[in-house]
């Protein structure tokens, strides 16, 4: 593919993992998860993680079995053409309607909480053709931009989680299971599919430099944003408790209008800048991806061009419905429960396989080298 040419490093590509994955602590990820999990829901996210670690852990595995492949070649390897070409369409469908869910969340998050007075489809139009200009920049750009922003996003996140939890009361994360030891395990694996993005990075494998940064720098990231959306969801419950928690629909974004740092007034515009560039980030990362997949399934070398299109049919689906918070809730949460049962048993499923047709003896030989 022509856009193999550039690589990026393994700092680039935890940057990116974390832009995409942790920032979810900042949309309704924590009120969904707070909706079933009550005050556990920091206990519910490290349980997602260790849950997700097996997934993960399985696809690097094959991978190690078809290093220099993506996703797509990979899934097309061992499930056959006819079979890998409807998994690769089916997970690209269900790709672009969590783009447009998604982007659909955050224009929402952007036009109630910032800009009251500007139209949701222009600042729609915007954010997507902003993406889409990112995505063509190609994954060079984006990790270089990932890695840039990411010290001063973790700082500033970090700030707002230490003022919080001063502002915040210990007792109310009391009683620590909330409703439950079932009640967290079904809340995990209904939401687990929040870490889905560590299966579809897949599409990007063959553009790290190693494998070898491909798999640690996967591994970390999980482990990373795991520990940080679980800290977040536990500054939440202390800050409002989780009766208040699950009725906000953007529990972060309420947390920082709350908070006060000395003389500062209006905090939220010191952390809004570098949130809004991390969702830039996050939503080229996805067009870009999604265009990989869509150039594999039709064979299309230069599969940037497919970028415009891609942007157009996200934005055309999106304006389709009238979208308050409430319904984009539903839908993602509906997408949430059917993408958990593919990311759990898809990555083992292709591992088995793997190893019955004996992909591992060379995959074992190449680790080696």
């Amino acid at each position: 593919m022509k856009q193999t040419e550039g690589k990026i490093g393994i700092k680039e590509y935890v940057a990116i993992i974390a832009l995409t994955v942790g920032t979810k602590l900042s949309d309704d990820t924590p009120t969904i998860i707070f909706e079933n999990a009550r005050n556990a829901g920091w206990i519910v996210v490290l349980l997602m993680g260790a849950m997700a670690f097996i997934p993960v852990f399985l696809l690097i595995k094959v991978f190690s079995a078809h290093k220099g492949k993506n996703l797509h070649e990979v899934i097309i390897h061992i499930f056959g053409k006819f079979f890998g070409t409807i998994i690769s369409i089916l997970l690209l469908v269900g790709g672009v309607a969590f783009i447009t869910v998604d982007s659909g969340i955050y224009v929402d998050i952007i036009g109630t909480m910032y800009f009251t007075k500007s139209p949701p489809s222009i600042i729609y139009v915007i954010l997507m053709l902003v993406c889409a200009y990112g995505a063509k920049r190609g994954i060079e750009q984006i990790g270089t931009v990932a890695w840039v922003l990411l010290p001063y996003l973790k700082i500033t996140l970090l700030i707002a989680l230490i003022v919080s939890m001063n502002a915040g009361h210990f007792g109310f994360i009391f009683p620590i299971l909330g409703e439950g030891s079932m009640e967290i395990l079904k809340a995990s694996a209904k939401n687990i599919s929040i870490f889905a993005d560590l299966f579809f990075i897949g599409l990007i494998a063959p553009l790290v430099t190693s494998f070898k940064d491909f798999k640690k720098g996967t591994i970390f990231g999980l482990i990373m944003v795991t520990v940080e959306i679980s800290l977040a969801m536990f500054t939440f419950v202390m800050l409002f408790d989780y009766t208040t928690a699950e009725m906000l629909s953007y529990p972060f974004h309420e947390t920082i209008r709350y908070i006060q740092i000395g003389f500062l007034q209006n905090v939220e515009t010191l952390f809004f800048p570098f949130w809004l560039v991390a969702t830039f980030i996050r939503f080229s990362f996805y067009l870009y991806i999604s265009a990989v997949l869509l150039g594999g399934i039709l064979k299309i070398k230069e599969f940037e061009y497919l970028i415009p299109l891609i942007t157009t049919m996200v934005i055309l689906i999106g304006f389709a419905p009238e979208s308050p918070s409430i319904v984009l809730f539903n839908m993602r949460q509906n997408l949430l429960m059917l993408l958990s049962p593919a990311f759990l048993f898809l990555p083992p499923l292709m591992w088995l396989i793997a190893k019955i047709r004996g992909d591992f003896k060379n995959g074992t030989v190449q680790e080696s080298n």
